[in-house]
């Protein structure tokens, strides 16, 4: 099925209108009950960008299940649903009922407060990057207050770089130098499996009594809207000409891992700004 064609805008399942971000989830998380905070699992959205073999999307399903995630969201998959995802997904067949079809990475990542993209290469002007253990520790850490996200690209593209820019963080799995090419669902797995050993050891960057309170994606996005509107106003940016300047803006922000309040702040200080205070 050629991607972004409409056909499958929701879960597979799911009434075509039905809204992908406020549907119920299906968390299957039974097996997983006796275990600390198997329930904050349920919260990681692992999100396959622009998918071209099905074969992969089943084999990431079989990942995720094996470490307890449970939601699989696909960003224009070129052939989702197919049969070959079913065969290669070996009885996890219940992440692909359920798997959220969505036409771009920021509908994914709507309603998270943290998301992670991988990558395999460095990039230029970029989020703080961190390694998959630490990765993981922050997304669990951040799962406490809402959901979080880790974003895979496509096979052999990768993420794009506005894709990448919508992401908190970059991660960089350490492979050998001499033969770094990984398999998308092989990186699923160990990201999948460094999500559950930070989970089932507590790990945690904050003390519980430091929680932190991050804005969502979506105040994140209205506020660089509002920033380059007003930077926009006072001559200082050229939307036009962007350059360098958004994504040095972006960096510089994810770098502060905003937290809700900081958002509102900002936004009102933008605020008094437009109104010529």
């Amino acid at each position: 099925m050629p991607a972004g064609d409409g056909r499958h805008s929701g879960a597979i399942g799911l009434d075509k209108n039905t809204d992908p971000h406020t549907a119920d989830r299906s968390t299957d998380s039974k097996a997983f009950d006796d275990l600390p905070s198997a329930d904050r699992l349920t919260r990681v959205r692992v999100v396959l960008t622009r998918t071209s073999h099905p074969g992969n999307i089943g084999a990431a399903a079989r990942a995720c299940k094996t470490m307890g995630l449970t939601q699989l969201w696909l960003v224009a998959p070129q052939r989702f649903p197919d049969d070959e995802a079913i065969a290669r997904a070996s009885g996890a067949t219940d992440l692909l009922d359920t798997a959220r079809v969505v036409p771009t990475l920021a509908d994914a990542l709507h309603g998270t407060v943290a998301a992670v993209a991988l990558t395999a290469r460095a990039r230029e002007l970029a989020a703080p990057q961190v390694a998959p253990r630490e990765a993981a520790g922050l997304l669990m850490t951040r799962a406490d207050a809402g959901e979080v996200a880790l974003v895979f690209g496509n096979e052999q593209s990768g993420l794009s770089g506005d894709e990448a820019a919508l992401c908190g963080w970059l991660c960089q799995i350490p492979t050998n130098p001499l033969y770094s090419s990984l398999n998308l669902a092989a990186a699923v797995q160990i990201l999948a499996y460094e999500m559950r050993l930070a989970t089932l050891a507590g790990q945690q960057l904050r003390t519980a009594g430091d929680a932190p309170d991050p804005a969502p994606f979506e105040d994140v996005e209205r506020f660089h809207e509002h920033l380059l509107r007003v930077l926009a106003e006072l001559d200082f940016y050229d939307p036009a000409n962007p350059r360098r300047l958004e994504p040095k803006l972006r960096r510089l922000f994810a770098k502060a891992q905003l937290e809700r309040d900081e958002v509102n702040i900002l936004r009102g200080l933008l605020t008094a700004i437009e109104q010529g205070r």
